[in-house]
């Protein structure tokens, strides 16, 4: 019959121990010494004496540096997992309501937002807004950075539209209009009037709009302290990425590239535009800033951008 492993005996347990305890034995030995000299020390004298002494000083120092190597690499442990837990904060998965909770956080005394998307419906109804309101009442200034999809390339438009369809419904969905390229265009030009709309009414806002010939599968929300990645379809994961991660100076980069490659639209000489605009004002608003509206649209088309624009509704409801 096999046994297991042999205990060690005890010779080798005792030689084991004295090991480890080298130095605290070799003070104890060192302090006996030192004792017993102190009762016969006119007999040794004193170089024996302080030789002993020695002794026991440098077996308790070198039992004290083991001790703080020990400690110090204890501490690096320590250390280590504070990191990985620091890292699993800086970089995380948000699903169902962590994604609006970061955003709001995200909204937050921030003085800037960079915003790349599809068409923005969240940005309209939510961000903007909220990001305005508090300006104003801090007054304070505020820049944002938009990118959308081209309401007037068709291409980008119908590419984008299919991609949304190609989502089915959760039941997470409140949207129950179809996405189509003409959709896709009003929703895009609601973004555009929506963020000279604001431009007008808060003193200190710069925005910089850009527009895009391809159509993203994925929203980036950037403010001042978190990068906030999410998907059209809310039942999919988000994912958190605070400013001290590498990750967030290489998306701000990405994002960078991207406007780079976008038509800018100037808003800072658009035509005024009234509380509540109407559809020869939104026209003339469109052709000012060099987006004119297609001829086809009849003033029902422009008014419900102008409703999409300064009444979107919150797609992402809690």
């Amino acid at each position: 019959m096999v046994g297991g492993p042999e205990r060690p005996g005890r010779l080798e347990r005792l030689l084991h121990w004295i090991a480890r305890n080298f130095e605290l034995l070799l003070a104890v030995l060192g302090a006996v010494t030192v004792g017993v000299m102190d009762l016969f020390g006119d007999a040794l004298g004193d170089d024996a004496t302080a030789a002993a002494t020695v002794l026991v000083l440098g077996a308790i120092a070198a039992g004290s540096l083991r001790q703080r190597a020990r400690a110090d690499h204890l501490a690096d442990a320590v250390d280590g997992i504070q990191r990985a837990f620091e890292d699993m904060e800086m970089v995380r998965s948000l699903t169902g309501s962590e994604i609006g909770a970061e955003l709001r956080t995200a909204r937050e005394r921030c003085n800037s937002w960079d915003f790349k998307g599809g068409t923005g419906t969240y940005l309209r109804a939510v961000t903007l807004p909220e990001c305005v309101n508090r300006a104003r009442g801090n007054r304070s200034n505020l820049t944002f950075t938009i990118e959308v999809v081209d309401p007037a390339d068709g291409g980008a438009c119908a590419a984008y539209a299919s991609f949304r369809r190609s989502y089915a419904p959760t039941e997470n969905s409140s949207d129950p209009e179809t996405w189509t390229p003409e959709r896709t265009s009003k929703e895009s030009y609601a973004t555009v009037l929506a963020a000279g709309w604001h431009l007008q009414r808060l003193p200190g806002m710069t925005v910089h709009l850009y527009l895009s010939s391809t159509a993203p599968t994925l929203r980036f929300d950037v403010s001042p302290s978190r990068l906030i990645i999410t998907q059209d379809d809310r039942a999919q994961p988000g994912l958190l990425v605070t400013k001290n991660h590498p990750l967030y100076r290489y998306y701000s980069v990405e994002l960078q590239q991207s406007r780079n490659q976008a038509r800018k639209i100037e808003l800072s000489q658009a035509r005024a535009l009234d509380a509540d605009p109407t559809a020869d004002q939104a026209r003339a608003f469109f052709e000012s800033v060099g987006l004119p509206l297609p001829t086809s649209y009849a003033d029902g088309s422009v008014r419900e951008i102008v409703d999409k624009a300064l009444r979107a509704e919150n797609p992402y409801p809690v």
